[in-house]
């Protein structure tokens, strides 16, 4: 490739829209260009390290027996109305009719069209298991895209779907697909890369993880225990809370006039948080009654958590007029009939100070005991600095991005959309699903998020645009141009090289080729060629030293071998 036909103006101001490095970089190196928020074109350099990721994503997938397929982007609504996901999920999913008024909408992600292709092809437990996978462009119509890939409306992904007739089966795959993703990342230059805990959300299904790029401008919270290998997102973490040692005392109304606060409830009583019974009220999507929850004062509720036990979407409850419940002062006696859940932070509580269900009034010494609870559950998120599960650390937030995500399914898509096959005693059985994503956009951004310094990106050789990048010093003394396309030319077999042509000074030149960030570069100027020396540098400038001209293909030859080998 010519610099002087490379398409896409590289410019060194700081883009206004953009605050993510990454962003900064793809846009000044002339990768991405905004068509309308959160949709990009991507130029040669990006589409050449799209098509990397991809080869390698591929390597891995069929070397855990993937099957490459190719679902389509735009699908008929009654494949997600079997599933019972097109009235489910929101405004996210862009909807549309075709022209016979047919419901169609751009798939977000594909489960339910792999189960119409899988549902009439693996009739037979024979044919199990098996994976199929594809890379496809999807569409979600993300409220707020931000940070040029990291979070956009239209993105390419790569979406594995397995198929088992066992959970010991799928298990067995779900780690072998897990290993998979550890060896993508390497290869992609982002070791660093953790795989953590993780809360299934609209995908359904029990077992879930993604994986996280720690870096500070990650939007997710990963909570990690500086003692044990403990990692999980912040919607599943979970944390050991001491039991108060407050002694029982006799349940006392007390009149606390306009106080309905938490802080201004423990003031008044001169006691920590910890030892309030604190109420939240939700409504659940599709239910009339409210959802109250009770848990410890010191703590929030964890909404991803408390609808995967209600099994619905829920939002803060806001009809105040229209509610029985006194605000500011509920609690567990005389509970007007709502739906109650616990949290198992107020288990075992001798004594906690809660409403009275009477506007001014609170209660102190409840005792849990005497509510006669059945069952408590996790309904809250972790505060930094609690005591870890392994009882030995405490817990820490990290920040990360998400750049790949597995679930098992179990029967959730399966059987809704009545996918059955032939067992050994000729029984109709209902197979079980796991998924297994990456995002290639996203991941283009992350390794720039880790791969950069303040110039511009450093990219690893196995997804780098090019691995050569020639500079050709412009001279009044020497036809040093002739020197560069000779070099270029005899390069250029055996690996990918862009030579600067462009009649601009060495300053443009070590701009670009910043931006452009490729892993070896070959600098030839006037004063290093009196000596018949060419310079070569690597993009992180670990290597910068002087070779003879005429060993420049082996020395190249042998770079180039030993960095790749980090990624092989």
């Amino acid at each position: 490739m010519l610099m002087s036909k490379l398409l896409g103006e590289r410019f060194k101001e700081k883009p206004a829209e953009a605050s993510f490095d990454s962003h900064i970089f793809l846009l000044r190196g002339g990768y991405i260009r905004q068509v309308s928020n959160g949709i990009f074109t991507m130029l040669l350099p990006a589409v050449k390290i799209k098509s990397k990721i991809e080869q390698i994503i591929r390597a891995e997938m069929n070397s855990i027996d993937g099957q490459e397929v190719l679902f389509p982007v735009a699908l008929p609504g009654e494949l997600w109305q079997e599933s019972g996901r097109f009235d489910a999920v929101g405004s996210e999913l862009l909807r549309m009719k075709d022209r016979t008024g047919r419901d169609m909408l751009l798939a977000m992600t594909h489960e339910e069209a792999c189960v119409h292709l899988a549902r009439t092809e693996a009739k037979s437990y024979t044919q199990y298991p098996f994976m199929v996978y594809h890379i496809q462009t999807k569409f979600r119509d993300e409220a707020r895209s931000r940070g040029g890939l990291i979070r956009v409306r239209e993105f390419t992904m790569k979406d594995a779907y397995s198929f088992h007739t066992c959970e010991h089966d799928l298990e067995q795959y779900y780690n072998r697909c897990l290993d998979a993703y550890v060896n993508i990342y390497r290869r992609c230059g982002v070791p660093e890369v953790v795989c953590v805990q993780s809360d299934s959300g609209m995908m359904g299904g029990s077992v879930a993880h993604e994986f996280m790029l720690l870096t500070d401008v990650g939007e997710d919270t990963i909570v990690v225990c500086n003692s044990c290998d403990y990692q999980s997102n912040m919607e599943v973490a979970t944390s050991l809370l001491s039991v108060s040692d407050k002694l029982p005392e006799p349940l006392t109304k007390v009149h606390t006039p306009n106080i309905t606060s938490i802080a201004d409830v423990a003031k008044f009583f001169n006691i920590g948080e910890e030892h309030l019974l604190k109420a939240a009220v939700f409504k659940v999507d599709g239910k009339t009654k409210p959802l109250v929850i009770f848990l410890r004062g010191d703590l929030q509720v964890n909404e991803a958590k408390v609808q995967k036990v209600v099994k619905a979407e829920i939002t803060p409850f806001v009809d105040y007029d229209d509610s029985e419940l006194v605000f500011g002062f509920i609690g567990p006696h005389n509970l007007a009939d709502v739906e109650v859940l616990f949290d198992k932070s107020v288990k075992d509580v001798k004594w906690f100070v809660c409403g009275a269900n009477e506007v001014d009034y609170h209660y102190t010494g409840l005792n849990v005991e005497d509510l006669n609870i059945s069952e408590y559950y996790d309904l809250t998120k972790v505060n930094e600095g609690q005591n870890c599960l392994c009882g030995e650390g405490t817990l820490q937030f990290k920040r990360g991005i998400e750049v790949g995500n597995i679930f098992q399914l179990g029967d959730k898509y399966t059987k809704s959309m009545n996918m059955t096959y032939i067992d050994e005693n000729g029984k109709a059985q209902t197979p079980i699903m796991g998924c297994y994503g990456i995002g290639v956009g996203r991941l283009i951004a992350s390794v720039l998020e880790a791969r950069h310094d303040d110039y511009g990106p450093i990219w690893p050789i196995s997804i780098a645009p090019w691995e050569v990048h020639i500079c050709v010093l412009k001279s009044k003394k020497m036809d040093i141009n002739k020197i560069g396309f000779d070099i270029y030319n005899a390069l250029n077999t055996d690996y990918e090289v862009i030579l600067d042509d462009r009649d601009v000074g060495a300053g443009v030149q070590f701009a670009d080729a910043d931006l452009l960030g490729v892993p070896v570069r070959i600098i030839i100027g006037e004063k290093n060629l009196k000596n018949n020396l060419i310079e070569i540098v690597t993009r992180d400038k670990s290597i910068k030293k002087l070779v003879d001209i005429d060993s420049i293909q082996n020395t190249v030859a042998q770079l180039i071998s030993d960095l790749k080998k980090q990624y092989s």
